[in-house]
């Protein structure tokens, strides 16, 4: 299973999902953790799972849908595309189903490991 990773090292909070990055392959070893820039070129698979920081979550959430985001202005440029993106992707037919793992930006990592291993046990992605 890949599980892909989004975040920008450069800009607290939106760095956390990659600072989690080698507890995650620790934790889940048979699972490829895939750390990719969405506004770079990468194999698209037909069917994703991300790990993203989501500002305004009050707590970890899991999105079966992106239409369960609202549209809101992006605190940097990532956070406009990457979400753009991945509908972009739907709407072109190249992407048919993906899942979000959001994490609050504030979120203790303990915590969001927490969250992250829940979703992935309880999807059965791992």
């Amino acid at each position: 299973m890949r599980v892909f990773v989004f975040g920008n090292p450069e800009i607290a909070i939106d760095s956390l999902p990659l600072r989690l990055l080698p507890r995650l392959r620790r934790l889940f070893p048979q699972t490829d953790f895939v750390d990719v820039d969405p506004n770079e070129d990468w194999d698209i698979p037909e069917e994703m799972t991300v790990i993203d920081t989501v500002i305004g979550l009050g707590a970890p959430n899991v999105f079966d849908d992106l239409r369960n985001f609202e549209r809101s202005p992006a605190v940097t440029m990532h956070d406009f595309d990457a979400l753009a993106y991945l509908r972009l992707l739907i709407k072109l037919g190249k992407l048919q189903r993906v899942t979000v793992i959001g994490l609050p930006p504030d979120i203790d990592e303990d915590k969001a490991i927490v969250a992250i291993t829940e979703a992935l046990r309880q999807r059965s992605f791992t």
